[in-house]
């Protein structure tokens, strides 16, 4: 799938037009598939779908397995019977169309969702039976987990009484019964999202478009993931971690980088021919086509630091599966279309894992012109199989890396695309990751739409400011249509 020339576009659905505070699966993720088809573009990535938590983040969710579901679309349930238009439409979304208002989103979403479930209850499809069925083995926990989270204001669950805490039967009995309503309508939720997501991953399949997904390499530590499998994890008796996943100290971070996540037990998890995370990877492969798998160095060999400290400076580097894991994986489900995110600094142990497994790694345009040292990511360097963006989602837009990166690095870049003006490396920029030998080449809708700082998705290591931007129907113009055709057109990848 990724061995042929082609292009495509990164946009997340929350960053999609509309008018009820976040980008849906509705009729303009619909048109937005029909802009990629008459750019001639064959692949639309997002960042994972799952649920969000804390601060927001794709990348840390209360399962690795549900849906988001802030991305129902509420004009599609209404056509359905499921909500009139007055249930949403003079809600207040928030003071600003180009960002999500995350909290205002959480308070009235959940209005309209218990809206829904009153007429749901009225009127259960005939196949909601079936979805919770063929999704049991996950779906059930989760709902449960959400149940418990919400009765008990929302804390994590390492906060949650002993006996359900550590899931004692007793007690898992007793939260079943007096949740049953409650755990209806988290699976009710995951029922209308997957429906949608279906659909669309359907009419873009049929218009031509790939859909590449997006799955962190950890799961959060407040998720019905881990406490559902504990087994799985590096935890102690009482269900609270030993260790936790981050970064050690650079020269970007005094302090390294503590992300929190719970450490795999990854001798127990061969010990079962790695069963967990082939029922992940089966699900993902359902929901998406393309899987790109973040912080793939992890497999290699990862970095755990004692839990409960405040920084990253004290942790052990230990030893990950390796091909032993992919191996399984490939046995079971064959050739995998798998993207590694192998960026930052790479041992030669990871270099000969990336190798091993025939997976392309990426290429990022934004790291090309390194003043310091002569990088692997300029494009003479690529070979072909290899995804070269020109930034990702913790990446500035184009425009913003000209205001804000090394002065030095902005001038090698110039030199480079062979320009004199900033606003004129934005558009080279993109042309250059076209040209490049790369098999697949993603652009993100923000440089397409020559977006400077103010669009910037993420910035890593910190919260309350990320994952807010969105367009507008206007920006999605035949300019940046036209400039994607002709270029995929000029350089084969169409």
């Amino acid at each position: 799938m990724l061995n042929k020339r082609a292009c495509g576009v990164l946009m997340h659905i929350s960053s999609l037009p509309g008018k009820t505070g976040i980008g849906t699966m509705g009729k303009n993720a619909y048109e937005f598939v029909d802009y990629l088809k008459s750019a001639d573009q064959k692949y639309w990535q997002i960042l994972p779908v799952c649920p969000t938590s804390y601060g927001d983040s794709p990348y840390q969710s209360f399962s690795t397995f549900a849906g988001n579901p802030y991305f129902i679309d509420f004009d599609f349930l209404m056509e359905q019977g499921f909500l009139q238009k007055s249930d949403y439409e003079n809600v207040n979304w928030g003071g600003n169309e180009r960002y999500v208002d995350y909290g205002t989103l959480y308070i009235e979403r959940h209005k309209v969702f218990s809206i829904i479930q009153k007429n749901f209850n009225k009127n259960i499809p005939s196949d909601f039976d079936s979805f919770c069925a063929e999704n049991a083995f996950w779906l059930e926990d989760y709902s449960l987990f959400m149940a418990i989270k919400d009765a008990h204001g929302g804390i994590a669950f390492d906060f949650w009484e002993e006996d359900i805490r550590c899931r004692k039967p007793d007690a898992l009995d007793a939260w079943k019964k007096k949740s049953a309503e409650c755990m209806q309508y988290y699976k009710m939720l995951q029922y209308f999202f997957f429906k949608q997501w279906y659909a669309l991953k359907k009419y873009a399949n049929e218009k031509g478009i790939q859909i590449i997904g997006d799955i962190p390499i950890y799961v959060a530590a407040d998720s019905s993931d881990v406490w559902s499998n504990p087994s799985q994890f590096m935890l102690d008796e009482n269900y609270k971690p030993i260790e936790v996943a981050g970064c050690p100290p650079d020269g970007f971070s005094a302090d390294g980088q503590l992300w929190g996540n719970p450490v795999y037990n990854w001798e127990y998890m061969k010990q079962t021919d790695y069963a967990w995370w082939k029922k992940r990877l089966e699900k993902s492969m359902a929901i998406y086509d393309v899987i790109r798998i973040d912080h793939f160095r992890g497999f290699d060999s990862f970095y755990c630091i004692p839990y409960g400290s405040t920084n990253a400076k004290v942790g052990v580097w230990r030893q990950g599966p390796g091909m032993d894991l992919f191996n399984s994986l490939k046995k079971q489900f064959g050739e995998m279309p798998v993207i590694a995110e192998d960026l930052g600094f790479l041992t030669d142990s990871v270099k000969q894992l990336l190798k091993d497994s025939g997976f392309p790694g990426m290429k990022v345009l934004q790291f090309a012109f390194d003043s310091r040292e002569t990088s692997d990511y300029i494009p003479y360097r690529y070979t072909q199989n290899c995804v070269v963006y020109t930034g990702t989602h913790d990446n500035d837009t184009i425009l913003g890396w000209t205001e804000t990166a090394a002065k030095k690095d902005v001038e090698n870049a110039k030199e480079y695309l062979r320009v004199k003006e900033n606003r004129d490396v934005v558009k080279e920029m993109m042309i250059a990751a076209i040209s490049s030998v790369a098999n697949t080449c993603i652009l993100t809708m923000q440089d397409l739409i020559g977006l400077g700082k103010e669009a910037r998705m993420n910035i890593p290591s910190t919260v309350g400011n990320n994952w807010k931007w969105r367009a507008t129907k206007e920006q999605f113009s035949e300019d940046s249509r036209n400039f994607l055709a002709h270029f995929t057109h000029l350089y084969g990848r169409a």
